[in-house]
């Protein structure tokens, strides 16, 4: 018997293009092929810790939603919890990073395409977004790094030396399994959401993936 076709797995290939443009961006490529300017990787490095503070209160957000409005609480609430509290790490994570790269986090000023990327989470984060469209939002942003990292660890890329802990921050298979839970949610969310839920849903991940590639391009010199 062939295997059902999930809500996710159908818009991946019905999107093919974009995804594949904001998880193969010559930002990552420049990573994987060890010809990356550090100073890119330095701006990338100050406006993902600007964006990663505005994260935590979506994800706070997602949270509650779970918590009121899902069909496997128990399990939603578990995965979407880690989550969160990974955050408090990764913040630290990153103020590390800035400390040995020489980038001073308090003298950074959020670049347009991160001020809409935020504003955008924040939107997510009001009562009237439903826990369907926000859960997509969050397997969706989640997803596209691990795909974008995982790329840069794989056994032919050129990936530089100082640059692999991150690439393993968010590439490792760990973090797979992480972002495979967070789809496996969303599916389960979408398979008894109403058409109206499903369309919105579909509209916020096609919103996510052009996020993420400006949010590339801001780092890339808009390439």
């Amino acid at each position: 018997m062939e295997a059902k076709i999930t809500m996710t797995e159908t818009w991946l290939r019905k999107h093919r293009l974009l995804y594949v443009g904001s998880t193969r961006h010559s930002f990552i490529h420049a990573i994987r092929d060890g010809n990356i300017d550090i100073s890119a990787f330095k701006t990338w490095l100050g406006q993902d810790y600007i964006f990663v503070r505005a994260f935590v209160p979506f994800v706070a957000s997602v949270l509650t939603k779970a918590w009121k409005g899902s069909n496997d609480r128990d399990n939603g609430v578990e995965v979407i919890l880690g989550g969160v509290s990974a955050l408090n790490d990764e913040i630290s994570w990153f103020k590390k990073e800035a400390s040995k790269w020489g980038v001073q986090l308090s003298d950074i000023v959020p670049q347009k395409a991160n001020q809409e990327y935020c504003s955008f989470l924040e939107s997510l984060t009001s009562p009237d977004v439903e826990y369907t469209v926000a859960i997509v939002a969050f397997w969706a942003i989640e997803t596209v790094y691990q795909e974008s990292f995982a790329h840069c660890l794989e056994d032919d890329s050129k990936t530089p030396p100082e640059l692999e802990e991150t690439c393993r921050r968010w590439g490792s298979q760990g973090f797979g399994e992480y972002c495979n839970s967070l789809r496996k949610i969303a599916d389960r969310q979408l398979e008894n959401a109403s058409d109206d839920a499903i369309t919105k849903a579909e509209a916020t991940f096609l919103q996510v993936l052009e996020y993420e590639v400006e949010f590339w391009n801001m780092n890339h010199g808009g390439t």
